[in-house]
């Protein structure tokens, strides 16, 4: 973890996502969303950027970082956006949303579109790994977003962005290859890849994904003298998936605390008023 605040963070607004939860506030509200290929999150915090909200929803509207489906997509955003103003009890209306590095212009305009046709005024769109960087307040190093669809790094120096770049690989790859190893369905993969339980076994036939991850990240950082790697997103969950990074690349792999959430809430962070 970057540090003992950013943890802190991390772990109410997970509370709050799990228990469907709201916490107290004033004055004005900001909203992240996050069009991911394995899941679309709504993350709502104040303006001193204390997490107040937040939902997640199984996405399958965006595939490696396009969105496939706009009509669904935008329902689903337009849906949470209703229960999470129901729950916070205003008009949540000023928000930004994240890419990943290196995407098109034009995917970009249609992930902006999305949000602001479900009924937000989009104020900024960032990549998701700055987003990342913002939780968990890192100046120097590179932040590896391991998602659904996409593994994308930005690299950081003295807190401005030198490098970012992003390959398709990602969660979705890991839950193929488990669909396949088993012979089960990849509903049923994917549900396998997310029990604790099993975790041990599902690695195991997972670790090839990660070891490709790694490589491309290796890649990436050769020209770079940078000493961490901070790993976030929900794909990176696993307890062995900071070593496989760490042996690959020869640099110290930091992965965060609910990996799932830290860039949603960065997301949010980035809203400007």
């Amino acid at each position: 973890m970057a540090n003992a605040d950013s943890e802190k963070l991390l772990l109410e607004f997970a509370r709050l996502v799990r228990e469907e939860a709201c916490n107290p506030y004033s004055g004005d509200l900001k909203v992240g969303v996050d069009l991911g290929t394995a899941n679309i999150a709504l993350a709502v915090v104040d303006s001193k950027n204390n997490p107040v909200a937040g939902i997640t929803y199984p996405s399958t509207v965006v595939r490696d970082g396009v969105v496939v489906d706009y009509p669904t997509a935008t329902r689903v955003v337009k849906q949470l956006k209703a229960q999470l103003e129901q729950r916070v009890g205003r008009v949540l209306t000023y928000a930004a949303t994240a890419i990943p590095p290196g995407i098109s212009a034009g995917n970009t305009k249609v992930m902006t579109n999305v949000v602001e046709s479900a009924g937000f005024t989009v104020t900024n769109v960032v990549d998701e790994p700055v987003a990342a960087a913002s939780v968990l307040k890192i100046r120097n190093g590179a932040v590896v977003d391991v998602g659904g669809g996409t593994t994308g790094m930005s690299i950081l120096r003295n807190g401005k962005v030198i490098f970012s770049d992003d390959q398709p690989t990602g969660g979705t790859h890991m839950t193929l290859v488990l669909a396949g190893g088993l012979g089960v369905s990849f509903a049923q993969a994917d549900e396998i890849k997310k029990d604790p339980a099993r975790e041990q076994e599902v690695f195991a036939m997972v670790k090839p994904v990660v070891e490709k991850m790694a490589c491309i990240v290796d890649g990436w950082l050769q020209q770079y003298a940078t000493k961490k790697i901070y790993l976030v997103g929900g794909a990176s969950h696993f307890e062995q998936f900071s070593s496989v990074f760490a042996k690959q690349t020869g640099r110290q792999v930091i992965r965060s605390i609910e990996p799932l959430f830290v860039t949603p809430l960065g997301i949010a962070f980035s809203v400007r008023r």
